[in-house]
């Protein structure tokens, strides 16, 4: 019985693991990493831009799949914040004869072909950059086109 007393009699050293000057040096994190909503390491290889580039932005596409629509978004940084070029939703197919199906994999398909568009109308390419058909009228010689795919390799 004594052995116990003798055990309870000493007090045990226990380190103070998190004291006043750690939590006075401490940094906290971004709040968008606390919240866990964005990779600064990964973000920062999509964001930087090449050095002998210069002032220009590199764009980037955003695809933002929700529960019920498709959200595309041609972005690009800046010291402000994220500048928007063009964007286009799912649900905007609509006008173009979709009913339903705003989530599949041809409704995202299209979300991305008319973002592209819109984009090259902001920037001033429209004209230059047309959709290439499965009929088109050769406009030096009149004949219709017909386009064939033969086999092709692609990397």
């Amino acid at each position: 019985g004594s052995s116990l007393s003798t055990k309870l009699g000493k007090m045990v050293f226990v380190k103070i693991q998190k004291d006043k000057p750690y939590f006075k040096r401490f940094q906290v994190k971004y709040r968008r990493r606390r919240a866990g909503k964005t990779d600064y390491y990964q973000r920062k290889k999509l964001v930087i831009q090449a050095k002998n580039k210069y002032a220009q932005p590199k764009y980037r596409l955003v695809v933002r799949p929700t529960s019920t629509r498709i959200i595309c978004q041609i972005v690009y940084a800046t010291i402000a914040g994220d500048k928007v070029l063009a964007a286009a939703d799912s649900t905007e197919l609509k006008r173009f004869g979709l009913k339903a199906g705003f989530k599949n994999y041809p409704a995202a398909y299209c979300t991305g072909l008319l973002v592209g568009r819109r984009a090259l109308k902001n920037v001033g390419l429209f004209e230059k950059y047309t959709g290439v058909g499965d009929d088109e009228e050769d406009e030096v010689t009149g004949e219709i086109m017909t386009t064939e795919f033969g086999k092709r390799t692609f990397f």
